[in-house]
């Protein structure tokens, strides 16, 4: 059997909820009688009941066929132009097929009553294409909805990929500058400062693996990150980390706590009488305050915008409240939502 052609339990459904139609139209042509004459009730309940199955299979099957033929959202009308053609048509020939067997089995009925048993046919049938195409027409949106869904998440995660494939060698260029500088100036704290290199990169090659790391996590990384930093500026960097114990199992982003203070630091002068600090604080409601004093360097810094845009977009992109950027007293803060676990 084709695939279009397979019936499930709704094609039943719909047979169930039309098939009182069938014992009416039985009464309707036999009267009272139906009920009181045995015989007359199993035979005639009999023939109309294989016939009703009968027209179930094949107008159910033209039906589906009708699906898989003009199966577009837009060509509702044409499939229920057709199928109504031919259910008018197949009741208009069957219809009195039946009466004509009830006559060979000398079943008592009036030929008046037969276009009223025909007008029961068709509006059984208008309900029975109403309730198929109302079913199908839900199916379809409902599958609609579903790769709707599925292709936005997976945009949302070509995107997120992206995000990541940015941090890696924008993180590793501006290490490797800052490495540079200190293989001239003192040798011995490159080699150190290579070391703590690796175990920083490694942290973000694992990274780049998730979408969302543990407050715990990513606190712990920047402090060995904040080790290369005061590696190059000694007394001219500083970290203060005030974080509540109770949100150090939330989530957020991996690397972004990187990404802020690596903006800080690209930002600002950082120098040894002009001190760059940086304060990483919870507030009750269960926001992260990445804040850090403005002392804007006097040459302008060009700048790609790889760092709060991508904070922003893997907040937008995971569904999760829009951190805030502003500028107060003399400070650049960056107010970020922790997500619970």
């Amino acid at each position: 059997m084709k695939k279009w052609a397979t019936f499930d339990r709704f094609d039943f459904l719909v047979y169930l909820l039309n098939y009182p139609a069938v014992i009416i139209a039985n009464y309707l042509i036999f009267g009272p009688t139906y009920f009181q004459n045995k015989s007359l009730f199993i035979g005639s309940t009999l023939i109309v009941n294989i016939w009703a199955a009968l027209i179930f299979v094949g107008l159910t099957t033209w039906m589906k066929y009708m699906r898989f033929r003009f199966g577009g959202p837009d060509q509702f009308g044409q499939r229920l132009l057709y199928s109504m053609l031919m259910y008018v048509g197949v009741m208009e020939t069957t219809i009195p097929i039946v009466f004509w067997i009830y006559g060979q089995f000398g079943y008592p009925y009036k030929p008046e009553i037969i276009p009223w048993i025909m007008m029961i046919g068709f509006v059984t049938n208008v309900i029975s294409a109403g309730c198929h195409e109302a079913i199908f027409t839900y199916n379809q949106l409902r599958e609609s909805t579903r790769r709707e869904y599925q292709l936005k998440q997976l945009h949302m995660q070509q995107q997120m990929d992206v995000l990541k494939q940015q941090v890696n060698p924008h993180f590793l260029f501006n290490s490797l500058n800052s490495l540079l500088t200190l293989i001239g100036e003192s040798p011995q704290q490159a080699e150190v400062f290579t070391e703590e290199l690796s175990s920083v990169y490694r942290y973000v090659l694992r990274a780049n693996e998730q979408d969302l790391t543990d407050l715990a996590t990513e606190l712990d990384f920047i402090n060995s990150y904040t080790h290369l930093l005061r590696t190059r500026y000694g007394a001219g960097f500083d970290l203060i980390i005030q974080v509540d114990q109770r949100f150090r199992t939330y989530q957020l982003p991996p690397l972004t706590l990187q990404l802020l203070v690596e903006n800080a630091v690209k930002h600002n002068v950082v120098m040894k009488n002009k001190p760059l600090t940086i304060e990483i604080q919870t507030d009750e409601l269960a926001n992260l305050h990445v804040r850090n004093n403005i002392q804007k360097k006097k040459q302008s810094v060009v700048s790609n915008g790889v760092g709060l845009t991508n904070i922003l977009a893997k907040y937008e992109m995971l569904g999760q409240p829009r951190p805030s950027v502003r500028e107060e007293t003399g400070q650049f803060v960056v107010a970020l939502p922790l997500i619970p676990s």
